[in-house]
């Protein structure tokens, strides 16, 4: 037995739960913890992106096919990355947050 955590939490519950997945749990040690259906506090970092997800992507667009789907979410992810500000950044988008660290590091004496 290591010191990793050894929880698997899953979100949305029960209907996930299969006996393969189970006998996997049971033969591995890792407790299955569901989140309690109706229940979005559980997880608010998750609800609050998934929130952010379907108004800014998936009630925009139509998808065509599996590949017209894939490439509009990509493209999504890479503005959401790019793009977004971040309350955990001071506001910042990702991108911006990583090229200020760096400007800091490399102008800040060894």
């Amino acid at each position: 037995m290591s010191c990793l955590d050894l929880t698997f939490r899953r979100y949305y519950g029960t209907e996930f739960v299969s006996a393969a997945m189970d006998l996997w749990a049971y033969t591995n040690g890792v407790i299955l913890d569901f989140s309690r259906r109706g229940k979005p506090t559980d997880n608010a970092a998750i609800e609050s992106f998934n929130g952010r997800f379907r108004d800014e992507c998936l009630n925009v667009h139509w998808f065509h096919s599996m590949e017209d789907a894939t490439t509009k979410i990509e493209g999504w992810r890479q503005d959401y990355t790019a793009n977004h500000p971040h309350r955990a950044l001071k506001g910042l988008s990702p991108d911006e947050y990583a090229r200020r660290a760096i400007l800091e590091a490399a102008s800040s004496p060894s």
